[in-house]
């Protein structure tokens, strides 16, 4: 059979096409120091593996030497490590203490609880010293995505198989150990009925199906198991299959038309020509060696790396400065407002403030004498404009006082609004809330009323009682509904006076009445025009505002409402609590940020440059990253 014709469907498979056709030994199939080192399998003198540890093992081995399976159970720490002999024996199966509190078990897939965990007192220091007592000299160890197995116990090992890599598919797609044990094993590992995996199962999986591709050699492998796991048949091969799909990746382009492509960075999983990858140990190495190069490359990979291995130092700690920010940043779009006549219903408190801007709660407070609100904007504009506009309003001949919350984390926030209104993304946007004409006029002459004048780049916008109760504009508010709700139209025609509008951002909310909007104008010059137009009658039914709200904050805020409220609500609310590990994430993000400065200003003009933070999947939790963009010019 092996010395009979190859249909094509087996020729060109990947299997085929790594392995050849013939049946041989065991030592054919293991990872080579250079298949290791391009999908970043820890390998010893290679960076980012200098803490691992070697184990004690020969240079070579044979095909007769043995074959264990290992498999560990690990999500954000290491939590459980199985071993098998070659007759699928199992002689090591320790649960293992995590070095750092974990706040996600990811139980359904790990089937580890913290109950499990607490009375477990085996390191891993001491689970690795032991797999190491275990394991002879000349072993080979398989398992499927065994890199991450290593990675987890800090180990390095010479001799590998991984079964990942044996039953491959096309353009580096992995099929998982379920999808195989139940294809080739013909029995079902990870069931429903099972709570979470089991990495004594895994590991015999993954041998049993490194031993069957031994002994049934590639070929056969193929053949027998084409249409079930592959998908194709022989028979379809008998038509001409079309040429393959040229690469569409931007490296691979760039590299058939001739231009220069280079890597320098820690990792070394890069998929581009070896010769023009640079590793290196640190930021600092890495923006010496590309200030050293005589020409730049037409595209530069860099990978700074110093941020992002603090940060998976201290997981925990990140998960909970992340929910710090979230609700510092919640504190920056609450005010207090009060005191209100009697009787005042959050109903009307909501209508009052949601003139400055969507309004995400309001909360009553009811004191012993008089009663107060405190409002959460969804916007850092909207608590801005309430401090300016309704500070001062007389409501039933009462004047209420609007104010920030004295809290710790409010002890800097002037420093950073300003900061964040003279940002470079933001010098053109203006923030724009329409209200009510009616509600317009009132609010006008209660603030003279009451001598408050209001800020001369924000007209005064809000919602107040007449003398006897009775809302000033509660009877017109369908009339009205459609005169107060923004389009780009509009926007464009009113704020076009003062200059060229080049873009208007409307929530996009689907079943919300748009009353605010971000307009982006041709230049900071025309934005300080229209802020400055408090006289102009076209403005009359605008509250205006610098922008404030970085573009990719929208993202970030949607998710912030959920983690504040499921991590404590309230309770401790502005204390800020600056730990060591704060300071030292804040020295590593300022290192990063004068590497890449230093890195811009060397870079030629007319140069495009990207920066990408990355960002974190998860099912259920996950966050965005981000991507910074400009093109060097000689102003900057």
């Amino acid at each position: 059979m092996e010395n009979g014709p190859i249909p094509k469907a087996v020729k060109f498979h990947p299997v085929v096409a790594k392995f050849g056709t013939r049946t041989r030994g065991m030592t054919a199939y293991l990872l080579s120091q250079e298949e290791m080192i391009n999908k970043n399998y820890p390998v010893k003198g290679m960076p980012g593996f200098e803490e691992f540890v070697c184990t004690d093992s020969v240079e070579c081995v044979s095909d007769s030497s043995p074959l264990y399976g290992l498999d560990c159970e690990m999500g954000n720490e290491l939590t459980r490590v199985s071993l098998v002999d070659s007759d699928g024996n199992c002689v090591l199966d320790d649960l293992v203490k995590p070095d750092t509190r974990i706040l996600n078990y990811m139980t359904k897939f790990s089937g580890i609880t913290a109950a499990i965990l607490r009375p477990v007192t085996t390191t891993l220091r001491e689970v690795r010293a032991k797999l190491m007592a275990l394991i002879p000299r000349d072993a080979v160890l398989v398992g499927h995505s065994i890199n991450s197995d290593l990675t987890a116990l800090k180990l390095i090992h010479r001799h590998l198989i991984d079964t990942a890599l044996l039953y491959r598919k096309e353009f580096g797609q992995k099929f998982k150990l379920k999808v195989l044990t139940e294809m080739i094993l013909k029995r079902q590992i990870q069931t429903d009925e099972k709570k979470g995996h089991h990495p004594t199962e895994d590991a015999v999986a993954a041998l049993e199906l490194a031993q069957y591709f031994i002994k049934t050699g590639p070929r056969k492998v193929v053949e027998h198991h084409l249409e079930e796991l592959w998908g194709y048949t022989i028979e379809e091969e008998i038509i001409e299959l079309p040429a393959p799909t040229p690469s569409h990746r931007f490296a691979d382009i760039l590299q058939t038309l001739g231009r220069s492509v280079a890597f320098i960075g820690k990792r070394s999983d890069v998929a581009l020509d070896l010769s023009r990858q640079q590793w290196l140990n640190s930021d600092k190495q890495v923006l010496a060696s590309f200030r050293r190069q005589a020409e730049c490359p037409f595209l530069s990979v860099l990978q700074l790396s110093s941020l992002s291995d603090h940060l998976k130092r201290c997981v925990p700690h990140r998960e909970q400065q992340y929910h710090r920010v979230c609700a510092n940043l919640r504190d920056m779009c609450v005010v207090f407002a009060g005191p209100f006549p009697a009787g005042f219903t959050q109903k009307e408190a909501k209508r009052l403030f949601r003139r400055c801007g969507p309004v995400r709660k309001i909360k009553m407070l009811n004191t012993s004498i008089r009663v107060h609100a405190e409002v959460e904007f969804e916007l850092l504009e909207g608590a801005t404009l309430a401090l300016k506009t309704l500070n001062g309003l007389s409501l039933q001949g009462q004047s209420i006082k609007v104010q920030r919350p004295v809290y710790e984390s409010m002890l800097d926030v002037d420093l950073t609004l300003d900061a964040l209104a003279h940002d470079a993304l933001e010098t053109s946007h203006l923030y724009a809330v329409r209200s009510k004409p009616s509600v317009t006029e009132r609010i006008n002459n209660s603030a003279k009323i009451n001598g408050n004048t209001l800020d001369a780049k924000c007209p005064g916008a809000a919602w107040v009682k007449t003398a006897n109760g009775s809302h000033s504009a509660k009877g017109n508010e369908k009339r009205l509904q459609l005169e107060t709700e923004l389009s780009e139209e509009s926007l464009t025609e009113t704020f076009g006076h003062f200059g060229a509008v080049e873009r208007i951002i409307l929530p996009a909310r689907a079943g919300k009445h748009k009353r605010h909007a971000y307009i982006k104008f041709e230049s900071p010059e025309v934005k300080h025009a229209a802020l400055s137009s408090s006289g102009d009658p076209r403005m009359e039914d605008y509250l205006i505002c610098p922008s404030l709200t970085p573009p990719h904050l929208h993202s970030w805020a949607a998710l912030t409402p959920s983690k504040v409220d499921t991590e404590g609500g309230d309770e401790g609310s502005g204390h800020m609590h600056v730990s060591s590990q704060d300071q030292e994430i804040e020295l590593a993000v300022g290192k990063l940020d004068r590497c890449l400065g230093k890195l811009f200003r060397c870079l030629p003009e007319c140069t495009l440059s990207v920066v990408v933070l990355l960002g974190h999947e998860s099912a259920d939790d996950p966050r965005p990253g981000l991507c910074f963009m400009e093109i060097k010019s000689g102003s900057r």
